[in-house]
């Protein structure tokens, strides 16, 4: 009976055993610099260990099986792969985390790696997996689902980021540190931002509020600095990586694609990466374009003639290489070095998208940018230094024709060049009395190349005509900053600031100008001038899990070559520079539309716009818990804005450049033939206040299951009047973000349910509501052209002339009426009014997700606007997508 007993418990015994396995997995935990990882958590199905002093973690007794290895250390980004156990490296498994680039800033005090939660200013960090699933066509629109940031989007390829209801001229943008905005920029858009290539990125930063302190001009309302991939070979032996992008969405059916090829050591390395994407003709909501030009003029839904809009697709593609040399382990060099183009981009908003013209062609928009960069450990007194050389070059060609269609008008053909060499520098030294010290500075030369012609159709005639910004112009500025870091009190608070002063020159000459009719086309101008910017801020640690932070910051823009010499046809309409208006005896209007009445001010050369930025909030962070509340008030003072030019009577007949003024109203407001609003200058008229909140949550709900949530309201106020100021772009309405993610931990899929939502925007400026992007103003004489003119070359009205823009007697032929007829349907007794007086709220629902295959493979997709809502926001040139689906796979080797 023992015997037997002694059997039975020997079997079981032998089932256990062989029933757990033979098998085992094990491996080493590193950072991406090649550092071990000790204490990092690793969970192997139902097990977790971590790792010991060396990076290093075993599970034994396994069975044969396919699972998935989970791995999460402090300050690093989560990572998973998928392993099978009789695998013969299963024991030898290298496994590399990236630093979580959302918990560190390298923008908010140069030269320094600093954890977000300790920078007294308001950062949003956004990371490569953000940029892939968010840049569906074009880069700009990373900046949606983020507090304190939306999107501009003037037509399809140009678009950027709104942060804190400032864009444009207010926002700068910095690629690696180095300045990629120009002074030719013009001032409500930004036209290369999208020509910087998503796939190249590793990571976008963004510090909300004035920070020219650090940047110098520009940096009004935030800075952005876009940071290339930079972790590739980081070992002794030669490796060779790779990854490849490919892309389709239906809203547009774009389809693209990149491939990323890397070899080298963590001595020599480099990467070269290639991109291309078609972007083809935009689906709206409802198959309807809400601003169209056949809505706007004639009162008929844009399907009368469309459901796709026409002239929104384009191409872009591009390449780019970076090169890393370590000579010794104190000093590195870096070069790169991007190109990228668009071709047969189209102004949408100039066309049947609002002002229903025939011409609007942005025609090779084309970006060339590099830098060399040599960094030292341990020079002299200074614990290391960066020295960068740079250049930049951007290039358009613009071709316009006007008159709401009409095809006997002129052809207006701008190119415009603008080259920019620069050099920056900072040096940085830790103190005693924990201070962290940087010295730095940066000066770029600009010169722009600008000839433009304009082409009579009627005539056959071409002559040189008046550029946008006169041919040869030069601008160089520069700046000096020193910036500390001080842990006051260790672990309970920190006090960082900066202080700058930077200076510019911008020349024009006559001796540059062709000579058109006996005369020159502009005059010698210049201005020099300068200015200080400050910023000081603190963080108060009250304990692990609560920061309460406060930051003020002093920026300054002084006037750039877009606002000193800028005369011709932009986004708003015509606008005339300082010297023609003087001439004529101008003044300031006190709007931006026709009703406009002379303020009395004479129109002056600009000055430089002063923003005073005040931050106050908290951050605490337990546990699935993390939360953040930032108030802001930012006082602008001596803004640029358009406002309408008042001449004396009698301005009719006179020129302004190669523009004969065509008509003025009694209220000495004038027109020319080119543009249907009235003419306008830019000058340092308002004062204005922005002032809002932002708010952003993340709460882990389980394990697996995350809400994360964000609100961003914005006011501004012009401080004399309380109306909405002038600014360029507008202010964006409140708006939120929710979204609820799923994430099984050992699984290899993802999916996560997400809307913005966005309230009524009622607050509308004299310049938003005459803006076509936005208000949509027309007026009885716009109707007429565009009924006799661009309604009757598409078909829309007959003639009986057989000559479109000629005949008086014509008919709509979809309703059978005449011009008064829908004149007074559109305007009632009024001679013009808006399309729009406010922006409708919207709620805009997606849901998307992702699959990864193997260790290396990943389809992600989005169903995108599920309910086939219409938003749009101000100064949008085109409507938001409607009803969309997209689909990406990228493999990384």
């Amino acid at each position: 009976m023992k015997t037997v007993l002694l059997l039975i418990l020997i079997l079981c015994f032998s089932f256990v055993v062989f029933g757990q396995g033979s098998r085992s997995i094990g491996g080493v935990v590193k950072d991406q610099n090649g550092a071990v990882i000790a204490g990092a958590k690793v969970t192997f199905q139902n097990r977790t260990t971590q790792t010991n002093e060396k990076g290093e973690f075993t599970f034994v007794g396994l069975t044969d099986g396919k699972s998935s290895v989970q791995v999460a250390a402090e300050g690093f980004e989560t990572k998973t792969i998928n392993i099978e156990t009789s695998r013969a490296d299963a024991n030898k498994l290298e496994i590399t985390l990236n630093i979580d680039s959302t918990r560190f800033t390298v923008t908010a005090e140069v030269g320094q790696n600093v954890e977000r939660r300790q920078v007294p200013q308001a950062v949003s960090i956004l990371t490569d997996t953000d940029i892939l699933e968010r840049s569906t066509s074009v880069l700009a629109q990373v900046g949606e689902e983020e507090a304190g940031l939306n999107v501009q989007q003037t037509s399809p390829t140009i678009g950027a980021i709104v942060v804190r209801g400032l864009t444009g001229k207010n926002v700068v943008t910095y690629v690696d540190g180095v300045r990629y905005t120009n002074s030719g920029q013009r001032g409500g858009i930004n036209t290369f931002f999208n020509l910087n290539e998503p796939t190249s990125l590793q990571s976008v930063e963004i510090l909300r509020g004035a920070s020219s302190a650090q940047f110098g001009s520009d940096a009004l309302g935030g800075t952005i600095n876009l940071i290339s991939k930079n972790n590739f070979a980081l070992s002794d032996t030669p490796e060779f990586n790779g990854e490849f992008n490919t892309v389709y969405n239906s809203a547009d059916r774009s389809v693209g694609g990149s491939t990323l090829l890397s070899y080298g050591t963590n001595r020599l390395n480099g990467y070269a990466n290639i991109s291309a994407r078609r972007i083809n003709t935009l689906r709206s909501a409802g198959g309807i374009d809400t601003h169209s030009a056949i809505t706007r003029f004639l009162g008929l839904p844009s399907t009368v003639l469309y459901v796709r809009n026409p002239d929104t697709e384009f191409t872009q593609y591009g390449g780019s290489f970076r090169f890393n040399y370590v000579p010794r382990d104190d000093q590195q060099i870096i070069v790169q070095y991007k190109r990228s183009q668009q071709d047969d981009g189209k102004r949408f908003d100039d066309l049947l998208g609002g002002n229903g013209n025939l011409i609007s062609n942005l025609a090779n928009l084309q970006l060339d940018f590099g830098y060399v960069r040599y960094v030292k450990q341990n020079l002299g007194f200074f614990d290391s230094g960066s020295f960068t050389a740079s250049f930049n070059s951007q290039r358009e060609e613009r071709q316009t024709q006007g008159g709401q269609g009409n095809p006997r008008a002129e052809v207006r053909n701008q190119y415009e060049r603008l080259t920019v060499s620069g050099f920056s520098f900072f040096l940085d030294k830790k103190l005693p009395a924990r201070n962290n010290f940087t010295f730095g500075g940066d000066f770029y030369y600009e010169k722009i190349n600008s000839p433009a012609h304009s082409f009579d159709p009627v005539t056959g005639v071409d002559i040189a005509s008046r550029p946008r910004v006169p041919d040869e112009a030069r601008f160089d500025s520069g700046g000096l900053f020193v910036q500390n870091a001080w842990e006051a009190i260790p672990n309970r608070l920190r006090i960082s600031g900066a202080l700058r002063y930077s200076a510019m020159d911008y020349r024009v000459r006559e001796s540059d100008s062709p000579i058109v009719n006996g005369q020159t086309l502009w005059k010698d101008d210049s201005l020099r001038t300068g200015s200080f910017s400050g910023r000081i801020g603190g963080v108060v640690t009250i304990s692990d899990e609560l920061r309460i932070f406060s930051n003020y910051s002093r920026g300054f823009r002084y006037p750039s070559m877009t606002d000193l010499g800028t005369l011709g046809l932009t986004g708003d309409g015509f606008e005339v520079d300082f010297t023609a208006a003087t001439n004529l005896g101008g003044t300031i209007g006190n709007t931006a539309d026709s009703n406009a009445i002379s303020t009395g001010l004479p129109v002056e050369k600009q000055r430089s716009e002063i923003s005073n930025n005040y931050d106050f909030g908290f951050r605490y962070q337990r546990k699935r818990f993390d939360t953040e509340l930032t108030v802001f008030l930012i006082d602008l003072e001596d803004t640029i804005t358009k406002q309408s030019l008042i001449l004396p009577q009698g301005a009719v007949g006179q020129f302004l450049g190669d523009q004969q003024i065509t008509n003025q109203l009694p209220n000495g407001v004038v027109f020319v033939s080119i543009a249907e609003n009235p003419v306008l200058v830019r000058a340092n008229y308002t004062s204005a206040r922005l002032f809002g909140l932002e708010y952003e949550t993340e709460i882990g709900i389980t394990s697996e299951l995350t809400l994360k949530g964000n609100y961003t309201y914005i006011r501004a106020e012009d401080k004399e009047t309380g109306d909405q100021p002038n600014i360029e772009g507008g202010t964006p309405p409140p708006t939120g973000f929710l979204s609820l993610r799923y994430q099984p931990s050992g699984k290899p899929f993802w999916f996560e349910f997400y809307s913005t939502l966005a309230q009524r925007q009622d607050r509308l400026s004299t310049l938003d509501i005459s803006d076509r992007r936005t208000g949509a103003t027309r007026s009885r004489s716009q109707i007429a052209n565009f009924f006799r003119r661009g309604a009757c070359v598409r078909g829309l009205t007959n003639n009986p002339d057989g000559i479109c823009g000629t005949g008086d007697e014509t008919i709509l032929l979809p309703t059978g009426e005449t011009l008064l007829q829908v004149q007074n349907r559109l305007l009632g007794t009024a001679n013009s009014a808006p399309l729009f007086t406010y922006l409708p709220g919207y709620a805009v629902v997606n849901l998307r997700g992702g699959f990864t295959i193997g260790e290396n493979s990943k389809i992600y997709w989005s169903f995108e606007n599920i309910l086939d809502q219409k938003y749009r926001n101000p100064s949008w040139g085109i409507d938001g997508a409607g009803r969309s689906f997209r689909v990406g796979y990228r493999h990384q080797f």
